[in-house]
């Protein structure tokens, strides 16, 4: 058996243990309504979140291609930008899968010296990790753009219409 087929034989329990330490990164009164309200309507953030990793986790063991892992990984990160986690913050979910991998790999083998079969694979999985979250990078750092000009042209929006109100006007062009 190597990584790949390991990982997809694998993959619920992963990807379970993946969304629970993504949800352990908010304040624990959140984690408990997080995991516990599955509904996209009641609880958007873990539908999305769940909805992201799912995707991105296959596209990971799937070899599928950048744009693709970038759709999934604005599923996750739009919401971390628009609740103001820090860049690093906002992205060190990615990181988390290291250890869940690992950790099931462990508990699999119990152990036995056969996880050591798979060191060269663990590194290349742990290269494309590492490739992820530089993606990640660029995907928060062009949704917080996107989120200050929003936010600005409301700012000019609303100084526009005070303005207007008191006979003034202001070109911002």
């Amino acid at each position: 058996m190597n990584l790949i087929d390991f990982l997809r034989e694998h993959e619920a329990a992963i990807v379970q243990r993946w969304c629970d330490l993504i949800f352990g990164t908010y304040a624990p009164e959140t984690v408990q309504f997080l995991k516990k309200v599955k509904n996209r309507f009641d609880n958007p953030v873990a539908y999305q979140t769940n909805e992201g990793v799912k995707g991105l986790y296959k596209a990971l063991i799937y070899d599928m291609e950048t744009e693709q892992l970038s759709n999934y990984l604005d599923e996750i990160i739009r919401i971390r930008a628009i609740q103001d986690f820090s860049p690093a913050q906002a992205v060190a979910f990615i990181f988390l899968i290291k250890n869940v991998v690992r950790e099931q790999l462990r508990e699999h083998f119990k152990g036995e010296v056969r996880i050591d079969q798979f060191s060269q694979e663990l590194f290349d999985f742990d290269c494309r990790i590492d490739g992820l979250a530089l993606l990640g990078f660029n995907v928060y750092m062009n949704r917080r753009e996107k989120l200050h000009k929003i936010r600005l042209e409301e700012v000019k929006n609303k100084v526009s219409g005070l303005l207007r109100r008191t006979g003034m006007s202001i070109d911002y062009h």
